[in-house]
């Protein structure tokens, strides 16, 4: 008799690691426990969609005649706060012979793998994950001996091992990477189709109500809860993206829009990190669709470099970083994260709108995480550690592996330049070019200093003077500091002031 213990992200009917298993004799483990959802106050919406796909992903495991083990919420909080306490008792219970466990996705929960290994009375075999292209073991040989692993090396190589839009060995459209296609500002009158939404159905319903009463304080709205719970409705939200907004995608994949927070965003990504979608089948469609004539070139190709390329690498880097990654903070910025952080309560219309979006959507496209919310605790020099924890609890597809190397990587900056060749700072200029805001903000982008003044412009120079000596001997960022000298010093000086006045008021921006 075997054990198989899942997580709540391992929500895939075709693992391979069920074909090990024996329905007659077998169990399968399934708990909804209140350290994996408390070790961050989670979105609400993200706590709804995970406990909701996991009923259901049990109900469709017991229809295959698999017997499920499965603890809700309300059995586990005043019994089992966690998987260690959990596992006693089922072992407790039956003569387990071993127990099967699929290779977590954090750090957190691999050394409590390892310490099952050697702890408990029972053989322990962990199986590779199932819901990316390449092994955990394939990123760390990848990872192995570069100096500068970059993203954009990795991408060609996935191609190349896929085949994905690949004629031979050969780009497809002549050229591995159409980024530069993908910066279109949005324009005006532009209104994207909405995704396709998902009805509530009874045990979503109950899930909800769960949620509601157990984690009242937490940030999310429910009434927005509309998401695929189901391998089936996932398969639909895919259908839908494909045919209504990938091709636009990648015009305005860069693009910020008032009031527009999906634009032509596929939101799939919770479901792909949940185990609803193979990343391999979301990207064999998206090519599929390429060569069907229903999508150019610069969207599918910046669509599977979302997946293949930064999911993948991302995932990579995390492991091939280890736990001490999380402990970078190159600025050392240490900054109290402002209150607005949390309440959404802040004038300035972009990141208004992406914070608030963040907090009550669970959700944020790539520009308002990095360029907006992201370039604005870069420049403020906001608390890593914060940061990184905010981004994990508001969003609904976040779990460690994909949000610290994003966050505190990319964002940030903070692992010193492992992951990005320079760090993504922007003034007001950028966030205008590229979107809708400023038309609807208090604060004008063409201004550096006063009442009026954009805060990005001021916060950008501060931070540009602050780290000038780094950032002449960056070849990216060289420019930007002699942009800086040109300046008078009575600019310099005043922009200093300004901005050092922004960070002591940051709560009331």
């Amino acid at each position: 008799m075997k054990l198989l213990l899942l997580l709540g992200d391992q929500l895939c009917l075709k693992h391979p690691v069920l074909q090990h298993l024996n329905p007659a004799t077998d169990h399968i483990l399934m708990a909804e426990l209140p350290d994996e959802a408390s070790y961050v106050p989670h979105n609400k919406l993200k706590i709804a969609l995970v406990f909701s796909a996991m009923r259901h992903f049990a109900a469709a495991l017991m229809q295959q005649g698999f017997s499920v083990h499965y603890y809700q919420y309300t059995d586990t909080k005043d019994r089992w706060q966690s998987f260690d306490a959990l596992l006693q008792y089922q072992l407790s219970c039956f003569a387990y012979q071993a127990l099967y466990l699929v290779e977590p996705g954090e750090h957190r929960l691999q050394s409590q793998f390892n310490q099952w290994a050697d702890s408990l009375p029972v053989p322990v075999r962990q199986f590779d994950s199932h819901h990316f292209i390449f092994s955990r073991q394939q990123m760390l040989d990848w990872f192995a001996g570069k100096q500068q692993p970059r993203m954009e090396h990795f991408y060609q190589w996935a191609r190349r091992q896929t085949g994905l839009l690949m004629s031979g060995s050969n780009p497809e459209g002549g050229k591995f990477n159409f980024d530069k296609h993908n910066r279109r500002a949005w324009p005006a009158n532009l209104t994207p189709p909405k995704a396709q939404r998902f009805d509530t159905d009874d045990i979503t319903t109950k899930v909800l109500a769960l949620v509601e009463k157990e984690f009242a304080q937490n940030p999310g709205r429910l009434e927005h809860f509309h998401f695929a719970v189901t391998a089936c409705q996932a398969e639909q939200a895919l259908d839908d993206f494909i045919q209504t907004r990938l091709a636009n995608f990648g015009d305005y994949q860069d693009a910020l829009a008032d009031d527009e927070p999906g634009v032509f965003h596929s939101l799939l990504s919770a479901y792909i990190n949940l185990g609803l979608l193979a990343p391999i089948t979301v990207c064999r469609r998206a090519e599929a669709a390429y060569y069907q004539g229903q999508a150019p070139i610069n969207a599918v190709e910046g669509f599977i470099r979302q997946v293949l390329g930064w999911r993948e690498y991302v995932r990579g880097l995390y492991w091939h970083c280890g736990e001490d990654y999380a402990n970078n903070n190159h600025f050392n910025a240490t900054h109290p994260l402002p209150k607005w952080f949390w309440q959404g309560t802040v004038r300035m219309r972009c990141v208004q709108q992406a914070v608030g979006n963040s907090l009550h959507l669970a959700y944020a496209h790539h520009i308002q995480r990095l360029m907006v919310i992201g370039n604005f605790a870069l420049l403020a020099g906001l608390d890593v550690k914060q940061v990184c924890q905010w981004y994990l609890a508001v969003y609904i597809d976040a779990f460690e592996w994909v949000e610290l190397p994003n966050t505190l990587g990319m964002a940030l900056y903070a692992d010193g330049g492992l992951l990005a060749s320079k760090p993504y700072a922007a003034s007001g200029n950028y966030l205008n070019k590229m979107g809708s805001h400023c038309q609807h903000c208090p604060y004008s982008p063409k201004l550096l200093t006063g009442n009026k003044a954009c805060p990005y412009n001021s916060l950008y120079w501060r931070f540009i003077d602050i780290h000038q000596q780094e950032f002449a001997a960056n070849p990216r960022m060289a420019l930007m500091v002699s942009q800086w000298h040109k300046k008078s010093h009575e600019q310099r000086s005043a922009i200093r002031h300004w901005a050092d006045g922004l960070i002591r008021r940051i709560d009331s921006l």
